[in-house]
């Protein structure tokens, strides 16, 4: 299990409403409901991220163009 730190923060009055509410209509911890909400935010930055190099990749006319991505073909003897 990976060791956990305690760390103190603030939040505004509604959130802190919400985070009491979820906690409580999951039966989970205040942290359990932190920890699951910057999971979500971990996600979404990954999956972001995947998406803009997926953009980038279409992008580029010469990803497709050669499937051989600048190598030619060549025999052991060449080695």
């Amino acid at each position: 299990m990976t060791r956990a730190e305690k760390v103190t923060i603030s939040l505004p009055a509604p959130l802190l409403d919400f985070v009491t509410q979820y906690q409580q209509s999951h039966s989970i911890s205040r942290s359990e409901v932190v920890q699951q909400a910057l999971q979500a935010l971990q996600d979404a930055e990954l999956a972001q991220a995947y998406r803009e190099a997926a953009a980038e990749m279409r992008a580029d006319a010469l990803f497709d163009a050669d499937p051989s991505h600048g190598l030619t073909p060549s025999t052991e003897a060449d080695w």
